[in-house]
């Protein structure tokens, strides 16, 4: 058997190491969520640290495998999708799944400064009003414009399988999973007024949340419930005055 890999991300949020949680999860790979277990904090901290380890990360998450320190949700995926049979075998492919991936990444990063749109160094409270526009302006432009694309990419390979790259799950369908989980969770009153506009999507999601090793993960306390210390946070007043447009 394999040596587990060690997950290390905060220990009381999904947030991006949730993407490759669901990763790990649906490729049946043995791991350690590190900062979760005693001491974990602490061993999580040292390598975001910098000093003189050559390997340390700018934050989290980052997986330990073996020798191997890879930082960054997208690259970390990556790696994971090529030793999982979570991404094509081709190189093309390969690259057209980290594209996408680092897509999502853009609106994960734009869904968090919703609620912190002048500084992370900031409580919300103390941006509040500014936050209450860039939300608005989310919620009405950005949340359709970045899910239209992507479903159009996937109508675009639907003759595949319904997979949005090649012909069967990778990767970026999880994470796409993830992305409409915490949209529906932060806006749910916008997402709910989309409602029909993605359906390739969202048939997308049902079937990712019905594959049994999801299934069982989302069941299970391994999974983190959403909260207001996380990447996609629900604050109702974000969405006050927020008139969406359903259809394109």
């Amino acid at each position: 058997m394999m040596e587990p890999y060690k997950l290390y991300y905060w220990p009381t949020i999904q947030g991006r190491g949730e993407f490759v949680r669901l990763a790990l999860e649906e490729g049946d790979v043995p791991y350690i969520d590190v900062a979760r277990g005693r001491g974990g904090m602490k061993a999580m901290t040292e390598l975001i640290a910098g000093g003189s380890d050559p390997r340390a990360s700018f934050a989290p998450p980052i997986l330990q495998a073996g020798d191997l320190m890879i930082g960054q949700t997208a690259n970390i995926l990556m790696f994971l999708g090529a030793r999982h049979k979570l991404a094509p075998r081709s190189e093309a492919g390969r690259l057209w799944c980290n594209q996408l991936q680092l897509t999502i990444a853009d609106i994960v990063g734009e869904a968090h400064d919703t609620h912190h749109p002048i500084s992370v160094n900031m409580y919300y409270e103390e941006q509040a009003r500014e936050s209450k526009s860039r939300a608005r302006d989310f919620a009405i432009e950005r949340i359709p414009k970045y899910l239209d694309y992507f479903e159009t990419v996937l109508r675009a390979n639907q003759s595949r399988g319904g997979w949005i790259v090649g012909s069967r799950l990778s990767y970026v369908d999880l994470s796409l999973f993830q992305l409409l989980d915490g949209l529906r969770y932060a806006f749910p009153k916008a997402m709910a007024a989309y409602e029909g506009r993605w359906p390739g999507l969202q048939r997308l999601a049902g079937r990712v949340a019905a594959r049994p090793r999801i299934a069982a993960y989302l069941a299970s306390k391994r999974r983190l419930a959403n909260n207001e210390d996380d990447v996609f946070r629900h604050y109702p007043e974000l969405e006050q005055g927020v008139r969406v447009r359903p259809r394109g």
